[in-house]
């Protein structure tokens, strides 16, 4: 009984790094439609420089704190020279952009950094380990939990409890609407791709701690499984993408039990997606209209 519990605790850390993830997507595409594939480089990105500053500063926490500022400066660049330029286009023109943007960075990040990838200089946190009820875990795994229902619910409160936040949601249902009414549309897309670079940042950081490995392919596995997670549940919808990251985590984990020996962890992922959407084609949460 023990050995499932410990299969769902670690579905629980994948799912809750899958969220902060595809949190971003989410937002962007609820926002402008317009599937943000390079968010998976500001994730690699968010964990280079988390490993850069904590090693020349001997500061991890500085580092993720680094690595959260600069992946909003570069979310909202990336909105202003990548994607304003093309919003009068077909929303395609601006994913065939975005995918070429992933690629560039991740080729940047192997001749900046080279193809080996990088550690942090002192890392103890992976083999601090605790006890909770008869479970083994380490610092860094307790830290993912930790951060993604801090971040998430900081950011449920922000949408639902502050001006800017209700601006943010009204712009999302209905632009023409919320700019009728005074709500500025250019500061909350650039609001909305600071915050969810930041958070991508962070799940990146997370998961080059707790391997103690930075490498400049880490985002490319990572931006399907949140394309398939944002599918999973409805394009657009919020909750049903947090609900989405914790299904494909428990079910990335109790997988790799019964079909292990045949399929890899990101098979698994795919091959339940595919299974969900035939029975469902519009997802766990529906496709949100605006």
């Amino acid at each position: 009984m023990l050995y499932y519990v410990d299969l769902a605790f670690n579905g629980l850390i994948f799912g809750c790094m899958y969220a902060l993830m595809a949190v971003g997507l989410t937002l962007v595409y609820g926002l402008l439609r317009i599937l943000h594939i390079a968010h998976a480089a500001v994730y690699a990105f968010g964990a280079y420089v988390a490993v850069i500053v904590a090693n020349g500063t001997g500061s991890i926490a500085a580092g993720f704190a680094a690595a959260m500022v600069a992946a909003a400066c570069l979310g909202m660049a990336i909105y202003r020279l990548l994607y304003q330029p093309l919003l009068g286009y077909p929303p395609y023109v601006a994913m065939i952009a975005s995918i070429g943007l992933l690629v560039f960075m991740e080729d940047g990040f192997r001749i900046a950094f080279g193809e080996q990838g990088l550690t942090f200089a002192h890392n103890p946190y992976p083999t601090q380990l605790h006890e909770f009820a008869g479970l083994t875990v380490n610092t860094v795994q307790v830290a993912i939990i930790a951060a993604a229902v801090v971040c998430l619910t900081l950011l449920a409160l922000f949408t639902t409890r502050t001006r800017l936040g209700i601006a943010w949601r009204a712009t999302v249902s209905d632009a023409p609407i919320a700019t009728s009414f005074g709500v500025d549309a250019v500061k909350v897309r650039y609001l909305n791709f600071a915050i969810g670079s930041a958070l991508a940042a962070l799940a990146g950081a997370l998961i080059g701690l707790l391997n103690n490995f930075v490498e400049p392919t880490m985002g490319f596995v990572v931006s399907y499984k949140a394309l398939a997670i944002i599918v999973l549940g409805g394009l657009g919808n919020l909750q049903g993408t947090l609900i989405a990251s914790l299904v494909l985590g428990l079910v990335e984990s109790y997988g790799t039990i019964f079909v292990g020996r045949y399929l890899d962890r990101d098979a698994i992922a795919f091959l339940f997606l595919i299974a969900v959407l035939i029975v469902r084609p519009k997802g766990l949460g529906g496709i949100k209209t605006a």
